[in-house]
Formats: C-alpha cells, sequence, structure tokens
C-alpha cells in the first residue's frame, strides 16, 4: 500500500480565547523524544509547563526509513525476474518493516504495463522475525507455501532472502512455518537444509540485475548504479532516456565475472537534463549475431539536473 504522510494536528481556537502556546514541530529527521526529568540535570532542567492539563499537544512522528523490497518484473526470457522497490517504514526495526511491506504486495500503479507481481500468496503473515550471527529466521504462517509451482516457490524465497539480506546484519535466511524449521520448502521439495544466500536465488534474476537505484527511485547526478550480472564477456551497456524518451547518457559497464557466472558491477554515471523529470534507466545486451539488444531491463526512474 502507498505510504501516506500524517499532516501533524493543529490547536483550535475555543470561543476566542487563545489557551497556552505550542511550540513548533521540528524536521521529522531532527525530531527525537524529549529528555525525561532524570535524564536532565537539575541546573538545566526546563521549569513545568503552564499548560492546562488535558491540553492537545502534538504526537512525535515514529521515524521512517527507506528500504527495498523485491517484486517480479516480467518481461523477455533474460530480462524478466527480482526487481527491487522502494518503501518507507516507520517503526523501530525497519528489518521487520521491510518483510510487512513486502507482504502487502506491490501497488496498483506498479503492477500496471510494467507488470509487477509478487509470487507471495495472499494471506500470508509474519509470525516472528530474528537476527542472530548474520543469519535471520523468519517465521510464516502456512499460506506462503501454499499454491504455485517451482518457479513461484524459487521466487519467493528471493523475493524474502533479498529483502531481508539489503541489511548489513543479515547475511543469510533462515525458514520456519508456523513455528517449525524448514528443510524441505513445499511439495515442490526445495531443500532448505541450510541457510539460505543471495547467490541461492541467481535463477530469479534478469541476466543484468539492478539493485540501486530500485525502481521508481532517485537517481542522482551523477548517479550510482550497481547490481550484478550473467553475460558473454561481462559487458553490457546503461543507457539513462530523459521523459521525451532521447538517451541523455549511454556508456559501457563491465561486471566482475563473464559468461556462465554472476558477477559485481558498480558504476557511476553523468547526465544531461535541464529540470527534474521522471526517466527511464535501460541496462542492455548486444545480440552476438548482429549487436541488437537482448537482456533488456529497464523501468523508470528520477532524474535531476547535474549537482
Amino acid at each position: 500500500m502507498n505510504g501516506r504522510l500524517r499532516s501533524l494536528p493543529f490547536v483550535l481556537l475555543v470561543l476566542g480565547v487563545l489557551v497556552g502556546a505550542c511550540a513548533p514541530a521540528g524536521d521529522l529527521e531532527s525530531r527525537s523524544p524529549a529528555p525525561t526529568s532524570s535524564s536532565v540535570p537539575a541546573e538545566t532542567a526546563t521549569p513545568p509547563s503552564a499548560e492546562p492539563t488535558g491540553a492537545p499537544t502534538s504526537p512525535t512522528l515514529a521515524p521512517s526509513t527507506a528500504v527495498r523490497v523485491y517484486f517480479y518484473l516480467g518481461g523477455e526470457p533474460g530480462s524478466d525476474g527480482l526487481v527491487p522497490v522502494e518503501r518507507s517504514v516507520s517503526g523501530d526495526d525497519p528489518i521487520e518493516g521491510a518483510v510487512t511491506a513486502l507482504l502487502a504486495g506491490p501497488t496498483t500503479a506498479e503492477a500496471g504495463d510494467q507488470t509487477i507481481s509478487t509470487a507471495i500468496p495472499d494471506g500470508s503473515r509474519l509470525l516472528g522475525l530474528s537476527v542472530a550471527d548474520g543469519v535471520a529466521s523468519v517465521d510464516f504462517s502456512r499460506e506462503y507455501q501454499s499454491g504455485g509451482g517451482s518457479m513461484s516457490m524459487f521466487v519467493r524465497l528471493g523475493q524474502v532472502v533479498y529483502t531481508l539480506t539489503q541489511f548489513p546484519t543479515v547475511q543469510s535466511v533462515v525458514f520456519k512455518i508456523e513455528g517449525q524449521r524448514v528443510t524441505v520448502f513445499s511439495g515442490e521439495g526445495i531443500g532448505l537444509d541450510r541457510p539460505q544466500t543471495r547467490a541461492d536465488s541467481g535463477g530469479v534474476l534478469p541476466a543484468i540485475f539492478v539493485d540501486l537505484p530500485a525502481y521508481g527511485g532517485a537517481l542522482g547526478n551523477p548517479g550510482r548504479i550497481s547490481g550484478t550480472a550473467d553475460v558473454f564477456e561481462a559487458q553490457f551497456r546503461v543507457t539513462i532516456l530523459d521523459a521525451q524518451g532521447k538517451a541523455v547518457a549511454d556508456v559501457p559497464a563491465m561486471a566482475s565475472c563473464g559468461t556462465g557466472c554472476r558477477g559485481a558491477f558498480d558504476l557511476t554515471v553523468s547526465y544531461a537534463v535541464d529540470q527534474a523529470q521522471t526517466g527511464t534507466l535501460r541496462v542492455w545486451d548486444g545480440s552476438m549475431k548482429d549487436g541488437s539488444p537482448i537482456n533488456v531491463r529497464e523501468y523508470p526512474v528520477g532524474l535531476v539536473p547535474a549537482s
């Protein structure tokens, strides 16, 4: 579901009498709970407020964190696979917030022409989540392993593994269903006898997988583009299109490993636009036969003038 920004409440003037004065709220990034009397030295403690008991006060908003959740972007073979999508989650535990956002699925807009979908069945619930020594233990309700064939099962496992391992404290994932450790997942008999890593989900990625920026996310200028690829001789291209579809950047890129293995890439690209707009990030490989684009993965990103 789309996140909604909450407006700060305001104080009504009652019968024309102004009761007290409310201090203006600071920016969300700088807001923190007021210190308690036990944490404030006596010589600097604030005198008791003159505001009458029961007068309305501005609530403290929970901090929000930008995270990525991973859905499935359809396309031609070599172009379809997991795709990162940004979400803003609130609360003290962004890891749990990210999994909750993943279970909520794509928005209506995301699931439109770009055919973004999720392999996680409706009704799947998060029953528990803990992280220790780099391993996340995630417990789902029984719906999580219901329905679908083997491809659906691999995709939904990959969605969870990628969502959790974006956090530096998580390197691998153990799955539970209704509190029981899973070593064989679903009727498809997928073995989960050891913690799952991103390397175990390589089969559900496109040939060129961009992890940053996310689908619909902001691309700085210059902008960082990173991910993994399995393409011939490790070479491919990155093209940035402006809102009118004009190429404003087209550069070669190279992964750390070529055909038959998935290598990492991380590059910075500059481009020319005169105002902020929604453009397109396109990564693609050239056919060995005639150089025509293959393994094309593209999606919208926010473009800005050079800084």
